[in-house]
């Protein structure tokens, strides 16, 4: 049996521009695939690429909990979440990365070149699988074209990545491996409407949030499938579509490609 890989389209290997990723949500996994985003925008830059133009949304504000389980701070108090770490990583790297202080929808969407959402709850995810399930149709400019879509989500000591394509990406051709073109989405990998929500609001207080959320279940899948991202770009392929992890015993299962 032949081994399975997914080709990295040409353009984001060898772009004239910065590739361009929009990320929805930074609050606990997002927080931490921003920060990997952007040593991986000065690896890549290191190498010779043009590294990457991140937009960050988020219409979320700084509250009491996410002090020491996010990325925040005290001062950070009822300030928009994606301006403070966009500001800061901007500060700390000096890159001129996008803040958008609203939730994404249909109103507020714009283009990419990779999605990435770490949101909450399944009516966002919802939401966003419609956006960009009409992207894709070949009228974006090359830095604004969707190619790829990465879905982070996590209960409380488990999660999974999961990267999609959103259009077809062409492979070359190869007697020793079987490359795929197109890798299945969230939206198209599980049934998302027959997933229930559950208490998937604001935790009133650190320790409300912590039997959410396991303290380091966010970094720790927010690594692994930055990983899955930079082999991607740097290797310019991956025998894999994102992972599921369990805290529970330590286990990281790839989804092949």
């Amino acid at each position: 049996m032949k081994k399975r890989y997914h080709y990295t389209d040409k353009y984001l290997l060898n772009p004239s521009h910065p590739v361009t990723v929009i990320m929805i949500g930074c609050g606990g996994t997002g927080c931490r695939v921003l920060t990997s985003l952007a040593m991986m925008d000065a690896s890549l830059q290191a190498l010779g690429h043009p590294g990457l133009y991140v937009t960050v949304y988020d219409g979320d504000i700084v509250e009491t909990p996410n002090i020491g389980r996010q990325l925040f701070y005290e001062c950070d108090l009822s300030l928009n979440k994606a301006v403070v770490l966009v500001s800061r990583i901007n500060r700390t790297f000096g890159s001129a990365w996008n803040a958008v202080p609203e939730h994404f929808n249909k109103k507020t969407a714009g283009g990419a070149n990779i999605y990435i959402s770490c949101v909450d709850n399944v009516k966002a995810r919802l939401e966003i699988g419609e956006i960009l399930s009409k992207t894709g149709n070949g009228s974006y400019s090359p830095y604004q074209n969707p190619l790829y879509w990465m879905d982070y989500g996590n209960m409380q000591k488990t999660g999974q990545a999961v990267l999609g394509t959103l259009q077809n990406i062409e492979q070359p051709k190869s007697r020793k491996y079987e490359n795929i073109s197109q890798l299945p989405v969230i939206s198209e990998r599980f049934d998302l409407k027959k997933i229930k929500d559950k208490d998937s609001g604001p935790s009133c207080s650190q320790a409300q949030a912590l039997s959410k959320q396991d303290l380091f279940i966010n970094s720790s899948l927010a690594t692994l499938g930055c990983h899955i991202l930079w082999e991607l770009l740097k290797e310019g392929r991956t025998d894999k579509a994102g992972l599921y992890l369990n805290l529970e015993n330590l286990r990281a299962n790839s989804i092949p490609v």
